[in-house]
């Protein structure tokens, strides 16, 4: 028997064996497994979760009578119960107007009373009209059906004309299907800032 046909019949019988021998290895060598993952929750997160129901990053969006366009939305929910109103973290509105402009709407939490058609923003409430004007207070209740707010306490707002305070502040329209109007009432003080003119 030559050397060619020697290592034909070498070849024959050890690359089926190495075939199996690394077909074994694959089924009975497996990769380590870690038990000791982490679970991507910390355990306050984990406790809150399990207190009761809730929704992350719920939203609402819907249309007003007069064409003006509702966007709420909010980091999470927990849904109220009887007599209790459904409460939000991190709570944002959006009204586009049918006239044109948007004002938007921010707080740090809020609550929403639909048997009574509102909801109330509460905690650092940001409000930013088409305008600029810039409305910080600590609370404001809105409707749900229509674009109607009031704030109950003081306000304090920044823009083009200068800085103003004053006791409450109303938003809404003066007649049905008219523009969106800010109305800030009860000790109302303006410090007029004039713009510069451009060269």
């Amino acid at each position: 028997m030559d050397s060619y046909s020697r290592a034909v019949a070498y070849l024959k019988v050890l690359l089926p064996l190495a075939a199996l021998v690394l077909m074994s290895t694959m089924f009975l060598i497996s990769r380590g497994v870690n038990t000791d993952a982490v679970i991507p929750f910390a355990q306050k997160e984990i406790e809150d979760r399990m207190k009761g129901q809730q929704v992350t990053a719920p939203f609402f969006s819907g249309t007003t009578a007069q064409g003006d366009e509702i966007m709420v939305t909010a980091a999470l929910a927990r849904p109220g119960g009887d007599g209790t109103p459904a409460v939000a973290s991190d709570l944002s509105a959006e009204f586009d107007l049918a006239e044109g402009g948007r004002i938007t709407l921010k707080s740090e939490s809020g609550a929403i009373h639909p048997g009574r058609d509102m909801a109330r923003f509460t905690g650092n409430v940001i409000i930013t009209s088409a305008d600029g004007l810039i409305v910080e207070t600590e609370e404001l209740n809105t409707a749900l059906s229509g674009l109607e707010a009031d704030s109950p306490g003081s306000v304090r707002a920044t823009g083009p004309i200068g800085e103003l305070t004053a006791g409450n502040m109303r938003i809404g329209v003066k007649t049905e299907g008219g523009p969106v109007h800010m109305l800030f009432k009860n000790g109302v003080k303006l410090l007029y800032e004039p713009q510069k003119p451009e060269r």
